[in-house]
């Protein structure tokens, strides 16, 4: 399926691994242009050079090799306004004017809540809430006046279904769930062409989940790959996902063929989530 996408714009935040480095993956594929943002410069260089190479590889395949999409790297920790600054004035790059903003964040720690003072709290909300809506407050009207434009939250499975370790990320991104439910049901927005969705990835196979998993066994005490085991056992799919297929939701999303499709919280999780809503 032609997605409908190339050569527009994207921002893909935390771009040089996991889910982030799969959306950029599948976007690029697409032929869509990309501002790719993380904050260790050797990770994301080596991204870049990989998606550079898997878009030319794609465009080649459309019969399209002198339509090679753009990648440009900014290594800057975007919850910053210097880190947003830089991904807006990169060289080459829309400014702000993208057709498609990504926004993804690593996850606050695992513990205990009672473990956590203020500025543990103030920086999950920073970067798991505010930065999102920073970044949707700098492209969306923009969008809107284009008549085009898609935004995808990436946040979490936890928000359907807390996890207990997981307090910090539990509550900030709730706190950007509600703000985008209401936001993405604006007439100013949603007829003009703009879809505002999160997606909720489950257990994907990441460093992040090996960070969860680390916790876990941590706190019980049964060595890390009982652990592992127990959490496959409780996905129906029997497996853990991959950053390729969470990567062709985020795409499809992003897609004009999606352009029915806004304010919703699309699961990923192989099944695991046993509610009817």
């Amino acid at each position: 399926m032609d997605l409908g996408i190339a050569g527009k714009w994207a921002l893909v935040c935390g771009a040089s691994k996991g889910l982030g480095l799969g959306c950029a993956q599948a976007l690029v594929r697409e032929g869509v242009n990309l501002v790719i943002n993380a904050r260790n410069p050797d990770a994301l260089a080596l991204a870049a050079s990989d998606l550079i190479a898997a878009g030319a590889s794609a465009a080649g395949a459309r019969g399209q090799k002198d339509h090679i999409p753009t990648v440009l790297p900014v290594a800057a920790d975007i919850t910053t306004p210097a880190g947003r600054e830089a991904a807006f004035n990169v060289p080459g790059g829309p400014g702000c004017s993208f057709d498609i903003v990504v926004t993804n964040a690593g996850g606050p720690p695992t513990g205990d809540f009672r473990d956590w003072g203020r500025a543990e709290w103030i920086a999950a909300v920073e970067a798991n809430m505010l930065t999102p809506i920073e970044l949707i407050k700098a492209t969306v009207d923009g969008m809107a006046a284009r008549g085009f434009g898609r935004i995808v939250n990436i946040t979490s499975s936890a928000v359907k279904a807390p996890i207990d370790i997981l307090g910090l990320s539990n509550g900030a991104r709730s706190g950007l769930t509600g703000f985008v439910a209401g936001l993405a049901r604006n007439p100013k927005l949603a007829g003009q062409g703009v879809t505002v969705n999160n997606l909720l990835p489950g257990k994907f196979d990441t460093d992040r989940l090996q960070t969860t998993l680390q916790g876990a066994a941590t706190k019980t005490g049964k060595p890390l790959e009982a652990v592992r085991a127990a959490q496959v056992a409780t996905i129906p799919a029997g497996r853990f996902g991959t950053a390729e297929e969470f990567g062709a939701i985020c795409a499809f999303l992003c897609s004009m063929q999606a352009g029915y499709i806004t304010g919703q919280n699309l699961l990923a999780d192989g099944g695991a989530y046993p509610g009817a809503f």
